[in-house]
């Protein structure tokens, strides 16, 4: 409102100086750079045309203008061709007014919906550090769009058969057979991980066997006993053999069962399921239909291509020669089905690593091809992998970090670093574990967020859990530092005197807490949780150095402890908010 009224006196000055009447997208307003004086800078470079004068004088004629027709300006000064323009004190307090509005937080419906696909797993491991950083931000980027106004349906596709899949029902056979996540008092996802493992390590044997038998190392690994059967497995599983469906589905269920727990600790859900079982045979079918239309070309050998050389791309496979279907196969399936599922989606955002790029192009440009219009509404968000001091990680060898180890590590250390400072002396014995379990996967999901997706990140599960800081806990033990001290004022309702003056501690806060919404929008806009998790470590230091420079409840003057009270409150609010968007609890004590 308050930059709406602004504009409105900037339009009013251009048509009264200059006489001409200009539209709202010549006015360019940006924060002040921190090296100068003020709180907005408008650019004036824009109306030298309008004004056939220097941008210094054009700057200075419409700053002496507003300052004798907008009472919110309390100073301005000239930088070359920048006006840079001070608020009153007055005006920043009705700003804190408004941030306690009950409804400061909500957005206008844009009446838009997008499907978001995180997770995504294979059936035959369990989960990883390299899925967290996919689920934290797909997770995350879902919440930002809701709470910007959209309509948001969180997906995953699971991808529940392949020749990966057939691998861990391999392995188990040949182990005779009998193990169960009872039997084994293991999470069902870690037992088929343990035999996608047990797999690779017999499928290496046999090609070292091949080799020094004389075969080419290139032959050996196409014709290694254990990948012929898991190749033979997969024709059965796809010729509906009974006894390998019935293994299947027993398999795939162990690992659902480990997923789901993962997913509860982890407090993120979904909306809408689908299989890559249920959805590769449509992809089938839709490339028998390209393939009459021309769209596709099979091959001398019976198997099925695109030629994408024109687009930039190379020729991609879409069905071998015996006839199965490859990834993107089962992708065109997925997309084209949920589309029917949703047509009135108005985007799908993919939330895959970034080694996908290629395969991301190549699906929305075959999707182009085939006729599909909303294909060009297809995003996919790309993010860095997620790298340990030790390398890295690769699933087949068993050198993950599994995400169940690592989420009850950062658990343990944040019971550790609790004791260490005291704190827990001061929370009630049946409240520590939810708090340590806040604390840890605060820290995990802060650490990995703040990154900025497209980068590729290093994770240091001891840095990532300090109190100091850009970190979680730092952030958290703000918002419990703050309810703590309200807990003490025990106000039930604010008055805020905006004839009060303030000092510049206070008026930084204010700036730092209303500028909370378009950081939101630009975080949505750009799908990056990272630019919410710094403002929020931004907004928390500016909170801390107004907290040990200004007195709070220590102030005799009521209007003014009135006032600094309403700053905790939204400064707490702000927080809390921006927290549970990263999907992140803000403890109340810690």
């Amino acid at each position: 409102m308050m930059n709406n009224l602004l504009i409105d006196t900037i339009k009013s000055a251009i048509k009264d100086l200059y006489k001409q009447d200009i539209p709202d997208n010549l006015i360019q307003l940006q924060k002040t750079k921190k090296e100068f004086d003020g709180d907005v800078t408008l650019v004036v470079f824009p109306f030298l045309k309008i004004s056939g004068k220097s941008a210094e004088t054009t700057a200075e004629d419409i700053g002496s203008y507003l300052s004798k027709n907008l009472n919110i300006l309390a100073r301005y000064n000239v930088v070359k061709g920048f006006l840079n323009i001070s608020y009153t004190d007055g005006y920043w307090l009705i700003q804190l007014q408004n941030c306690l509005q009950p409804d400061y937080l909500k957005f206008t419906s844009t009446g838009k919906t997008y499907l978001v696909e995180y997770s995504s797993p294979n059936t035959n491991k369990p989960l990883h550090l390299g899925h967290l950083r996919n689920i934290f931000l797909g997770y995350s980027v879902s919440e930002l769009l809701k709470a910007t106004g959209h309509t948001v349906i969180k997906t995953q596709i699971i991808n529940d058969r392949g020749i990966h899949i057939c691998k861990s029902m391999l392995a188990w056979q040949k182990a005779g057979g009998t193990e169960t996540p009872a039997l084994a008092a293991m999470k069902g996802d870690k037992l088929v991980g343990k035999y996608y493992v047990a797999f690779d390590k017999l499928y290496k044997t046999q090609i070292d066997e091949l080799v020094q038998q004389g075969m080419s190392k290139e032959e050996a690994e196409k014709n290694a006993p254990a990948i012929l059967e898991a190749q033979q497995m997969l024709r059965k599983w796809e010729n509906n053999d009974l006894p390998t469906i019935d293994l299947w589905k027993t398999m795939n269920q162990w690992v659902y069962d480990g997923f789901n727990e993962t997913y509860k600790k982890l407090n993120v859900d979904f909306d809408k399921l689908y299989y890559e079982s249920d959805t590769y045979l449509l992809g089938k079918q839709v490339v028998e239909e390209g393939l009459q239309k021309g769209v596709f070309y099979k091959k001398s050998d019976g198997s099925v291509w695109i030629d994408l050389s024109k687009d930039g791309l190379d020729e991609k496979l879409l069905l071998r020669a015996d006839g199965t279907s490859v990834y993107i196969t089962q992708d065109i399936g997925t997309a084209i089905l949920r589309y029917k599922d949703y047509p009135n989606v108005n985007g799908m955002i993919y939330t895959v690593g970034n080694e996908q790029d290629y395969h991301f192009k190549v699906l929305f440009t075959i999707l182009k091809k085939l006729g599909y219009n909303w294909a060009q509404e297809c995003y996919h968000l790309s993010y860095g992998m997620i790298d340990l001091p030790t390398g890295k990680m690769k699933s087949r060898e068993g050198t993950v970090v599994d995400a169940d180890d690592l989420i009850d590590e950062m658990i343990a250390e944040a019971e550790k670093k609790t004791m260490e400072l005291g704190k827990a002396d001061e929370i009630h014995p049946a409240e520590r574990e939810k708090l340590y379990a806040c604390i840890g996967l605060g820290a995990l999901k802060y650490y990995i967020l703040k990154v900025d997706p497209k980068k590729r990140m290093l994770f240091n599960p001891e840095e990532s859990i300090d109190l100091q800081g850009n970190t979680g806990p730092f952030i958290q033990y703000t918002h419990a530092r703050i309810k703590s001290l309200l807990r003490k004022a025990n106000y039930l309702q604010i008055s805020i005197d905006t004839t009060l003056n303030l000092v510049p501690e206070e008026i930084e806060i204010i700036k730092s807490i209303s500028e909370y919404k378009s950081v939101l929008h630009e975080a949505a806009k750009q799908y990056s949780p990272a630019l919410l998790a710094n403002y929020l470590y931004e907004l928390v230091k500016t909170f801390n150095h107004f907290y040990q420079a200004i007195p709070i409840l220590k102030e005799t003057e009521n209007k003014l402890k009135d006032t600094r009270i309403a700053l905790c409150m939204a400064t707490a609010r702000v927080i809390s908010h921006g927290l549970n968007l990263l999907g992140i609890e803000a403890p109340e004590k810690m």
